[in-house]
């Protein structure tokens, strides 16, 4: 178990090099950009689960069994979510850690993977583990997403060789729009 933890932090922490995501009707001279760019993840939290465990000397939260997290127009879904926060002066979140089935929905785009994390000090979501990114009819599969809220920029890794879903690469399935003949 520990093993595959560490396997797991060290995917997330581990920076490699990747393709840029989200081509969906979108011109070569454009950059692709989630529709999450410039989300305010100083927006409120609201978190509801089955389940919570306060660890308040550690600064930690835990949410167990259907977790449903909303900020804004972001949702998250979940079976396990950590939340980890600063309790000087007013409770101040700085991340959240996502196991079990983690599925994160903006208003035009649906992400999924095994783990997640939303670190909302560095403005960035990170989802491990047969990841699958749509958008519309549009889907790409990776082994690693990181989603900046800044930039907007979406990034999927392909992993290792040999990984289930992916075999190490990305795959991608685009729609076309039609066009008059």
């Amino acid at each position: 178990m520990m093993e595959m933890r560490r396997r797991i932090l060290l995917a997330l922490a581990t920076a490699s090099a990747g393709v840029t995501a989200l081509a969906h009707a979108q011109t070569q001279s454009q950059q692709p950009v989630s529709a999450l760019k410039g989300h305010n993840s100083n927006a409120p939290v609201d978190v509801t689960a089955d389940r919570i465990e306060v660890q308040d000397r550690a600064d930690r939260a835990m949410f167990v069994g259907n977790v449903h997290v909303t900020q804004a127009e972001l949702t998250l879904d979940t079976a396990r979510l950590t939340v980890a926060y600063s309790s000087v002066g007013s409770i101040q979140i700085q991340r959240l850690d996502a196991s079990g089935g983690v599925v994160v929905t903006s208003p035009s785009e649906r992400a999924r993977g095994d783990f997640g994390v939303y670190d909302l000090n560095r403005k960035l979501i990170t989802l491990v583990g047969n990841v699958q990114l749509n958008r519309g009819d549009s889907q790409i599969i990776g082994s690693r997403l990181v989603i900046d809220l800044d930039s907007g920029r979406a990034v999927i890794d392909g992993g290792p060789a040999g990984v289930a879903q992916s075999g190490g690469r990305v795959k991608g399935h685009f729609t076309v729009p039609k066009r008059g003949d």
